[in-house]
């Protein structure tokens, strides 16, 4: 069983950064592919980015790349994602999730663990 938390939300202007972490307790973190999933009101939640469990697959969505990194430090059990260039239709709850999977999974489904999240607001 892995338990998930996210932290690093908060409120930020157009163009700024934010950096939000997912805190994971259990001794198979290193074994699990994780992601970063999205969902602003009234939309589906979203694959924002996702990283394989050595770190050496990683996938962002066309919204986020270049703008956003995704990193994992096994050791610390813990998973990142470091937000540059913020913008407004960047808000939203951000959820870190966690798979058993080998792969680099971009659909919500696939994921076995949850955070409860942590909002970001990017204002204009």
């Amino acid at each position: 069983q892995v338990q998930l938390v996210e932290s690093g939300g908060g409120s930020v202007q157009t163009g700024g950064s934010l950096r939000l972490s997912c805190a994971a307790s259990g001794p198979t973190f290193s074994m699990y592919g994780m992601g970063w999933f999205r969902q602003a009101p009234g939309k589906e939640r979203e694959i924002v980015a996702a990283i394989s469990w050595n770190g050496g697959s990683r996938y962002y969505s066309d919204s986020v790349k270049g703008r956003f990194t995704i990193s994992r430090e096994n050791a610390k059990n813990t998973v990142c994602l470091q937000m540059n260039s913020l913008k407004p239709e960047d808000t939203a709850v951000y959820f870190c999730a966690g798979t058993s999977r080998l792969d680099v999974p971009t659909i919500a489904r696939r994921y076995d663990y949850w955070g409860q999240g942590t909002q970001v607001t990017v204002s204009s």
